[in-house]
């Protein structure tokens, strides 16, 4: 089944290249099946920690709505605090809410140029790390409806 994206509801540039993509790896899980009604795809670098660094997690949940899927929200995680680091939301754009929040700042409207210009950023860097293979865990679970 193809993921068939309603651009309307995007919020942000969100790249052809970034839907197909997720498109691709669904495909590769066998997903979405005609039941599915959410996927979320977990971008983990295994040996990503508070020590020794590596690739940020990254989770992505994309939703589907009369036939047509649409982004719910996009965060990106990493390790704060001292001397007990934790896993924490350090970008969010959270497309139900229209809300960008990056960690130790306020939260901003998604539409706002700020946003839409590190949004473009971060996806390009985050299409780079994924070719070149940095997230050595991908998975994919979904909600049937």
């Amino acid at each position: 089944m193809h993921l068939t994206f309603n651009v309307e509801r995007l919020l942000l540039p969100v790249t052809v290249d970034l839907q197909q993509k997720l498109q691709h790896i669904a495909t590769q899980h066998d997903l979405p099946t005609t039941s599915t009604s959410a996927l979320t795809f977990n971008f983990r670098d295994t040996g990503y920690s508070a020590e020794s660094g590596g690739w940020h997690p990254v989770e992505i949940r994309i939703e589907q709505e009369n036939g047509q899927w649409y982004f719910s929200y996009i965060t990106d995680f990493s390790y704060v605090g001292h001397p007990y680091p934790e896993l924490a939301k350090e970008v969010d754009f959270d497309f139900d809410s229209g809300i960008a929040s990056f960690l130790f700042m306020k939260q901003v409207p998604i539409s706002n140029d700020d946003v839409m210009d590190f949004y473009q950023v971060w996806e390009m860097n985050f299409l780079a790390y994924v070719e070149m293979e940095v997230f050595d865990e991908i998975k994919v679970a979904a909600e049937n409806q």
